[in-house]
C-alpha cells in the first residue's frame, strides 16, 4: 500500500500484517532529500504495479532532525513536479523509534544517516542501507534468484529476499570511495542544483524499484 497523502503512515491494522512491506526513506530535515526519495519511490511503484495497494508496499520517510508538520522545500515540490510525481499533501516529521521499529527496509541519504539508523537498535543494521549502497548491492543480485512477484504476495516476498540477498553482499561489494554512497544535501541550494540531485535519487531508485517488482518503467 502507498499512502496517498501526508506522510505516508498506515494505521496499526496494516502495519501489523504480514504481506506489507513497508520502505522508510531517511534524510536530515524531511523537507527535501528523503521527500524526493518517498514520492518518486511512490511514482515508480505506481507505473510499474498499477495498483500498488495489491503489492503490499508502504513508503515513508522521517528526518533524523525532522522539521516536525513542515511543508516539503518548494525547490523540491518544483522538482518531484518536474519528474511527474506528486508534492501534495506531505509534511515532515522527525525519525522516531516505532519508524525504525516498523521499516523493513530503510534507506538512507547518506552513512551518517544509516549510522544514526543503526544506533537506534532495534535489530536495524541489516536492512539500512543507504540509497546509494543499496542500488550498488542490488545491480549485483541475479533477479532469476529472487521470488516471482507476479504470484500473490510475491512482491512483498520478493522485496524481503532483496534485502537478504543485499545485506549478504554488503561486505563483499564495497563502495569504490566514500562519496560514492552519499546524496548531498541541497536545502538553500538554487533549483539548478536541487533538479541535479533529484535527478541522482532518480537514477538511483530506477534499478532497485525494477528489482524490487521485477518490471522496468512503462512496462
Amino acid at each position: 500500500m502507498i499512502a496517498p497523502q501526508g506522510r505516508g503512515i498506515a494505521g496499526p491494522d496494516t502495519a501489523a500484517k504480514a504481506d506489507t512491506f513497508r520502505i522508510l526513506h531517511v534524510s536530515t530535515g524531511n523537507v527535501c532529500r528523503s521527500p524526493i526519495t518517498e514520492r518518486l519511490t511512490r511514482h515508480a511503484l505506481t507505473d510499474r504495479l498499477g495498483d500498488p495497494f495489491a503489492g503490499g508496499l508502504v513508503v515513508e520517510s522521517a528526518g533524523t532532525w525532522g522539521h516536525e508538520g513542515a511543508p516539503m522545500e518548494a525547490h523540491a515540490a518544483t522538482v518531484l513536479a518536474d519528474l511527474g510525481a506528486d508534492p501534495d499533501g506531505f509534511t515532515g516529521r522527525e525519525l522516531l523509534d516505532e519508524h525504525v521499529i516498523r521499516a523493513d527496509l530503510v534507506l538512507t541519504a547518506t552513512r551518517d544517516h544509516r549510522a544514526q539508523v543503526i544506533s537506534m537498535g532495534h535489530s536495524a543494521g541489516l536492512r539500512t542501507f543507504t540509497l546509494k549502497e543499496f542500488t550498488r548491492l542490488v545491480r549485483a543480485i541475479d533477479p532469476a534468484t529472487l521470488p516471482d512477484p507476479e504470484r500473490a504476495g510475491g512482491v512483498v516476498e520478493r522485496a524481503r529476499a532483496l534485502v537478504q540477498a543485499a545485506a549478504a553482499l554488503r561486505g563483499w561489494l564495497l563502495a569504490p570511495n566514500a562519496e560514492a554512497d552519499e546524496v548531498h544535501d541541497p536545502y538553500g541550494a538554487p533549483i539548478t542544483f536541487f533538479r541535479s540531485i533529484g535527478d541522482e535519487i532518480n537514477q538511483a531508485l530506477d534499478p532497485v524499484l525494477t528489482a524490487l517488482t521485477g518490471r522496468t518503467a512503462g512496462s
